[in-house]
């Protein structure tokens, strides 16, 4: 009997220590769980986040990456112009052209540009002058517009090769300076300055009142 109650104290100690061993490993094994899945978690956003990255990346060099709007001058129509002899414009008299311009935007938003400014030059001296009204090229089209340019034919006659050029050939070499300036604006993210500036030459016919040979560089300025 006095040894039965000498073993039987020891069992409850034994259970109480493999108890506590169980929770200690189980506990470490939570914190790995844990551990892995924290790791896992922090894995997939930091991949979900590249994603995103080269995607917006992707988009501004493409899609969002704005482009160079485009002017190009279709056209002088002469519609009002008297003579003298059939070669000399009329003193006092001013000359009316019809300036054929189109505004082309590549672009996935709108070109909203300000008032436009054509010059007309006779051998470097500036003969006629107009400006556009403001407007809104849509995005991926092409506007076009036309303006009224009035040949001041004072100016032009006072150019001493007038006569020459007029008598001779009948051929006067003009140039013309267009310039648009706006922005262009997509989903007020990417904005952008535009200024497209274009130079011409051409030949007008006086007797025929026709216009030949016309060539246009353009520049824009971002």
């Amino acid at each position: 009997m006095v040894d039965r109650e000498q073993v039987r104290p020891l069992a409850p100690h034994l259970d109480g220590r493999l108890s506590s061993d169980d929770d200690e490993t189980a506990s470490r094994l939570m914190k790995k769980i844990r551990r892995t899945k924290y790791i896992k978690c922090c894995g997939c956003m930091t991949g979900l986040f590249l994603v995103i990255a080269v995607v917006i990346v992707i988009l501004i060099f493409t899609v969002f990456r704005v482009k160079d709007p485009k002017i190009k001058l279709n056209g002088f129509t002469i519609i009002k112009l008297e003579l003298v002899n059939g070669t000399i414009p009329k003193p006092g008299i001013n000359i009316t052209l019809l300036a054929d311009i189109s505004v082309k935007n590549p672009n996935v938003a709108s070109f909203k540009y300000s008032n436009t400014t054509t010059s007309l030059y006779y051998r470097g001296d500036l003969v006629g002058e107009a400006r556009g009204p403001p407007g809104r090229a849509k995005a991926r089209r092409t506007m076009r517009m036309n303006i009224t340019l009035d040949l001041i034919t004072d100016r032009l006659l006072s150019n001493p090769n007038l006569r020459a050029d007029a008598a001779g050939s009948g051929l006067l070499t003009m140039d013309s300076y267009s310039r648009i300036g706006g922005r262009v604006n997509i989903l007020n993210i990417f904005k952008k300055h535009v200024t497209v500036k274009m130079n011409c030459s051409m030949t007008v016919n006086i007797s025929s009142q026709g216009i030949y040979d016309q060539k246009c560089k353009r520049k824009v300025d971002l």
